[in-house]
């Protein structure tokens, strides 16, 4: 990237979730080009995209297809709301998500992205329990340290206090109970060994929740928030029967389960949905990124028609919705990369390769640095620790200093785009395109085995 340019997106592309700072006497890092698992910039270097950009190029970059598929339906169609009106890929797509998705979930209500996404689901519980005579049910439970969107809703559902500081106060009546994360489990449910059984982990957390509605009380309660894998904090994956669990729950005090499945969908986990992976019949599912791979901007929520009855009697009507929802180009490219979904078995090849993708970065186990290795399908998190035998994890200073001063640039240097990042606690995440293979994985142990060694130097 020339000098001019960097200066020019210094001065004027506000870059998200970035310390701009960073940036004022340091080149702004450019990406130009993408094929298959590995991008470019724009000095020709090539780096390994060990996070699927943002967990979205389901079936890796430069598809050729995808972009002659938004070509078309721009010359046919470029635009046209579906706000009382139909396209045909918007139905063609909303009737292909309805038979992908589990139970009874056929209505599709189409945003732009994954906040929209979630947005929408709260927006439509608090309106169905008016709408059946129970209007004090309007609260949202969601669990610790889990990312949920940047919408003032989405983002008091999010259960990072951090990211919700600079904004508050925001939308009352989201709280939070504890999340799976079996690495750092209360010390009273240990064995005498210090293990913890992952079933009866799995009942505590899922029992937090309902402890978490009956303090709220059930009469105020709408719905309880999850991810199939919960995202911030590094991949925490649900123990044996938590959603089975979590199901009982909410039917017992009539509260809607959403699977906020902005990342877990369309393969991410080697299953269309989350839900299919762990077994569960949510009422709503938000979903976005991998719908369209990130050729096209499109998110859903998807209800179930037990939800939706009563928006479709007499007067009914949900007062929301986007411009841009639905968009023709966007249900368009969707529907393409689904095609090549079911043409290629994305699903199945991620289910045959996600053991050795474990078991590659279990070999990281090894070093010193690394306490934790978790995750599922091609989605997986390292957690970072300062010492293996206690846990002990980096204080603030160790965060600034080596994750964020060393560790993240190094990876990126060494050819590898993933994320570092310190939501709970330090963490390296990774979830290629769903196109990877074992020459992927062997590369991105490589890379993290070099990085991590000098890191831990640095402690």
């Amino acid at each position: 990237m020339t000098a001019d340019r960097s200066k020019t997106a210094y001065d004027h592309l506000w870059m998200h979730f970035t310390r701009m700072s960073s940036y004022e006497h340091s080149p702004v890092p450019t990406i130009v080009r993408g094929d298959g698992t590995y991008i470019y910039d724009s000095d020709g270097k090539r780096y390994l995209d060990g996070l699927a950009g943002l967990f979205t190029v389901q079936v890796g970059h430069g598809r050729q297809e995808l972009a002659e598929a938004a070509a078309k339906q721009a010359k046919e169609l470029a635009f046209f709301p579906v706000w009382s009106y139909a396209h045909p890929k918007a139905v063609e797509l909303a009737e292909r998500l309805a038979h992908y998705a589990p139970g009874d979930l056929n209505k599709v209500f189409f945003s732009t992205g994954g906040g929209e996404a979630v947005e929408t689901a709260w927006k439509l519980a608090k309106q169905y329990f008016k709408l059946v005579g129970k209007p004090t049910k309007y609260k949202v439970i969601s669990r610790a340290v889990a990312y949920h969107g940047t919408p003032q809703g989405a983002l008091s559902i999010t259960g990072l206090p951090a990211y919700k500081a600079a904004f508050e106060p925001l939308v009352p009546g989201a709280h939070k109970a504890p999340n799976t994360n079996i690495y750092r489990a209360p010390s009273f449910l240990a064995n005498a060994d210090g293990t913890v059984d992952p079933e009866v982990f799995g009942r505590w957390a899922a029992d937090q929740i309902e402890e978490a509605i009956l303090f709220e009380g059930p009469d105020t309660v709408a719905a309880v928030f999850v991810e199939p894998v919960q995202n911030a904090g590094g991949c925490f994956t649900p123990p044996p029967g938590y959603f089975q669990r979590l199901r009982e729950i909410c039917d017992r005090h009539d509260v809607l389960l959403v699977s906020d499945e902005v990342i877990c969908a369309f393969g991410r986990l080697g299953t269309m949905f989350g839900a299919d992976k762990f077994d569960y019949v949510p009422d709503m599912i938000t979903c976005a990124k991998g719908m369209s791979s990130g050729y096209s901007p499109i998110g859903a929520t998807i209800i179930s028609d037990r939800i939706a009855e009563p928006f479709y009697k007499g007067d009914g009507v949900f007062p929301h919705g986007y411009t841009f929802g639905g968009h023709p180009v966007s249900a368009a490219v969707a529907l393409a990369n689904l095609d090549i979904f079911e043409r290629e078995g994305l699903n199945r090849h991620v289910l045959a390769n996600e053991g050795n993708f474990l078991k590659t970065l279990d070999k990281l186990r090894d070093l010193p640095i690394v306490g934790d290795v978790r995750g599922n399908g091609y989605f997986y998190g390292v957690e970072l620790v300062t010492d293996k035998a206690t846990k002990a994890t980096f204080t603030d200073e160790q965060c600034e200093r080596v994750l964020y001063g060393y560790l993240s640039k190094a990876l990126y240097e060494n050819g590898l785009y993933c994320r570092a990042d310190d939501r709970g606690d330090p963490v390296v995440q990774f979830a290629p395109p769903l196109i990877a293979d074992q020459s992927t994985f062997d590369e991105i142990e490589q890379i993290m085995r070099h990085c991590l060694t000098e890191a831990y130097a640095r402690i």
